[in-house]
């Protein structure tokens, strides 16, 4: 038995809840590797997960994205051998730990030109962004669609990705740094929303017609926002809860804001299949190599400095991708 460590939860709480502890690792089962971690991926599900707004069992250790190096094998495995770099995305936890054992099901292989840092920061957001704009709201070039925390892991991404198959892409963002940083990104304009309307300048952007997209990512903070800015029969697309969940949707004001859809759609409800994520995560490195992405790592922290990362993403202090180190 060899030994790892992990960040644990005994319950949900606040970013103090995690316990730094070490734990024994038997060898891998069979269809397992053993995966020693070499870079991990913070995403603001981590933070659902940690305080219960997405439930998980206890005791537990979060963390669905992460790179790393094949140690062992258990029986069966087929198609990896010891010292391989993969990485890991998927409903499964258990990234905050040094090392692990994973389901060989779980792993998707990283390419020699895509670091350990880089996939960490990626895969997960990476999809994301794809599934959002090629799986989902099917984007097309010309249209222009609206993008809430333009500055944010996800947000990055999906400004790039937009501009870079043709859409005019409007970012929302919270100051003049992130503006800049979506406009680095590609966005063609920018919405303050600390000192702006969103909605009336997502109007005047588009000649009151309003955006066909709208990418919502924030939740409850921006629904009304999101509502008033979508153009007849447009789609709203709430993919995240980072001011709250959005409760108590009216399909009246639906119908009377322009006979607008609304979908709430999660990753791996598309990517449901090792194959399947292997696809994506060969769509997200493809679209790094072209430079219509990057992985826009703001700030790293020892995975042993957790809880400091937890606070920082939840105040809103964080640009880009986090990624731990172990």
């Amino acid at each position: 038995m060899s030994a790892a460590w992990v960040q644990r939860l005994a319950a949900t709480g606040g970013p103090d809840a995690f316990e730094w502890t070490q734990v024994g690792l038997p060898p891998p089962a069979v269809g397992e590797v053993r995966l020693r971690a070499t870079a991990i991926g913070l995403n603001y599900i981590d933070t659902y997960h940690r305080g219960g707004l997405y439930p998980v069992e206890f005791p537990a250790v979060l963390g669905a994205e992460g790179a790393g190096v094949i140690e062992a094998l258990g029986g069966g495995v087929e198609g990896f051998a010891i010292g391989d770099r993969v990485g890991t995305f998927s409903p499964a936890r258990g990234a905050y730990a040094t090392a692990r054992n994973v389901a060989v099901d779980q792993l998707v292989r990283l390419p020699d030109d895509i670091a350990d840092t880089n996939a960490a920061a990626l895969m997960l957001k990476g999809a994301t962004a794809w599934f959002l704009i090629e799986q989902c709201a099917k984007v097309q070039a010309g249209q222009a669609v609206l993008v809430h925390a333009a500055a944010g892991g996800v947000g990055l991404l999906l400004v790039g990705w937009l501009k870079a198959i043709g859409a005019t892409v409007i970012g929302v963002v919270g100051s003049e740094a992130k503006a800049d940083q979506a406009r680095q990104a590609g966005a063609d304009h920018v919405v303050l929303h600390r000192s702006e309307d969103i909605a009336a300048r997502v109007r005047a952007i588009t000649d009151g017609a309003g955006v066909p997209v709208v990418f919502d990512g924030v939740g409850k903070a921006t629904w009304a926002a999101s509502l008033d800015s979508a153009a007849r029969r447009g789609l709203i697309v709430s993919y995240g809860n980072a001011s709250g969940a959005v409760d108590g949707v009216n399909l009246g004001v639906l119908a009377a804001k322009g006979s607008l859809f609304v979908t709430r759609p999660t990753l791996f409800d598309y990517a449901t299949t090792q194959h399947a994520r292997q696809q994506a995560a060969d769509r997200v490195f493809a679209m790094l190599r072209d430079g219509a992405i990057a992985a826009h790592i703001g700030q790293s922290f020892a995975l042993a400095d957790v809880a400091q990362a937890h606070r920082a993403i939840e105040a809103g202090e964080t640009t880009g991708s986090t990624v731990l180190l172990p």
